[in-house]
């Protein structure tokens, strides 16, 4: 049997449609799903006896779907089955995005559980190479699109995101800790005019069975009030939401979206 643990956004409503038969949702205190019911919430503190329980409704796959935020731990409420895994919480805690991944997946599979990707659950998550909008990119589209492979992998380095904005093979912005929309925003009163790209790609590494990028309208609609002129998507390693609509608001809009070979 399957379980969802879902955090906000429209990922884990998608995966659990896909399934013929509803997964159990389950959800952490503080990142609780916004478009799908839980059946069982647990704090962090109580990781252990949560494990615990999944373990005793035949739970023997997980998959972690949707944007979760760092809790602050009462150490207090801390119980007996989950004192073993402090360590392992404390140094997530204080990791960056990806090194924070690795171990709660880590402890998910020493619990005994087989974690499945959102995409492999539902492979249609994911979006084949090609550009399947009216607008196309252009030449100085292809060298911005160069860069932002350059860009994010020079971020991965430093565990801070998975997404840019790039003119003239220049970074305007980059994806930290507040996420892809944010740094979107944070180019409403941007000085250098209109134009350039975001690309979005996963951590060069990156364990794809967690945090895989993901983009939907509001991506889209962002961006274009950003003054930009497209996406860039590394094809099979984005997760794209609701995708007619995507590519219907990137011509609406006018940009173009590219799924490019990594």
């Amino acid at each position: 049997m399957l379980a969802i643990i879902a955090g906000t956004g429209a990922l884990p409503r998608e995966v659990a449609v896909r399934l013929p038969k509803r997964p159990l949702v389950c959800a952490m205190e503080g990142s609780e799903p916004d478009e799908v019911d839980a059946e069982i919430h647990f704090r962090l503190e109580h990781l252990g006896s949560f494990l615990a329980r999944l373990k005793s409704a035949g739970i023997s796959e997980i998959c972690l779907a949707g944007a979760v935020t760092r809790p602050q731990i009462d150490p207090a409420a801390i119980d007996a089955a989950t004192l073993p895994l402090v360590p392992v919480i404390q140094s997530a805690l204080g990791a960056g995005d990806d090194g924070a991944l690795r171990a709660i997946m880590g402890v998910l599979e020493q619990a005994g559980f087989t974690l499945r990707a959102a995409h492999d659950v539902a492979p249609d998550l994911l979006m084949e190479e090609g550009i399947p909008t009216q607008v196309q990119p252009g030449e100085l589209d292809k060298a911005d699109a160069m860069r932002g492979t350059t860009v994010v992998a020079a971020m991965s380095a430093a565990d801070i995101g998975q997404s840019c904005a790039i003119r003239a093979r220049q970074a305007i912005a980059v994806e930290n800790i507040f996420g892809t929309n944010w740094m979107l925003r944070s180019l409403a009163h941007r000085p250098d005019g209109q134009g350039g790209l975001m690309f979005k790609a996963p951590k060069p590494g990156q364990d794809r069975r967690a945090d895989l990028p993901t983009v939907g309208v509001e991506t889209v609609e962002l961006a274009a009030a950003a003054g930009l002129s497209g996406i860039v998507l590394e094809a099979g390693g984005v997760i794209v939401l609701d995708q007619q609509e995507v590519i219907a608001t990137c011509d609406r809009l006018g940009l173009f979206l590219w799924l490019r070979k990594p």
